[in-house]
């Protein structure tokens, strides 16, 4: 079973790690530090079975009720643990690889500490267009004025990506501010979020000064 295949067998029951601060997309990785005994407890799980977890955000006002069950916003990317380091004291180090987009159907009654959802897997359909294109060019046009290292880092990322995946990895690399990332995952139609990643991109290079791409140092 491959790791989209273990994502599609907990649909049903999708362990959630709400994290108000950070997103998640597909084809992306995250680290992750657990220190929370529910949310060690949720990995300690993951790790003895399918290593599923998926990164949710919190509606508005959760911080009144961050102990408890707040509600959770509707969009969550599902992901499998790449790797983990179990602490001495029970916390633990992750990096969380995105999967795929999900919905949240409806919240399972309480069985363990951690919060679970039966969802709805979102994979993107194909899709080939212009905005591709003026993302690659934005992309390249912002890789130059970026350390070497960096940039040939973020260009062979997304070089191997198309689509959807596209917007998704160079979201994951230069979009910073939460409300914007959240706004990238939950654009499920694939131009919408080509374009919401250009836009950004785009904002990103009018902020850039043009200076020459920088080398490592002689």
């Amino acid at each position: 079973m491959n790791a989209l295949e273990r994502v599609q067998s907990t649909a049903d029951r999708l362990k959630v790690f709400p994290l108000p601060s950070a997103v998640l997309f597909p084809h992306s990785l995250l680290p992750l530090h657990i220190f929370e005994p529910r949310y060690r407890a949720m990995v300690q799980d993951a790790l003895a079975g399918d290593r599923v977890i998926a990164l949710g955000g919190l509606k508005a006002g959760w911080e009144s009720d961050y102990e408890g069950r707040p509600p959770l916003l509707p969009l969550v990317c599902a992901g499998v643990v790449a790797w983990h380091e179990e602490l001495p004291d029970g916390r633990y180090n992750l990096l969380l690889q995105g999967m795929v987009r999900a919905r949240m159907m409806e919240e399972l009654p309480p069985a363990h500490p951690y919060r679970e959802v039966k969802s709805e897997l979102l994979p993107d359909a194909t899709y080939h267009g212009p905005e591709e294109e003026l993302l690659r060019q934005a992309l390249l046009e912002m890789t130059g004025r970026l350390p070497v290292p960096l940039a040939d880092s973020l260009l062979q990322v997304a070089a191997r990506a198309q689509g959807g995946a596209l917007a998704d990895v160079v979201a994951s690399a230069v979009v910073q501010d939460p409300e914007q990332r959240l706004a990238v995952l939950a654009a499920l139609d694939v131009r919408e979020r080509l374009n919401l990643v250009l836009e950004e991109v785009e904002d990103l290079l009018v902020r850039m000064p043009p200076t020459e791409r920088l080398g490592p140092p002689n």
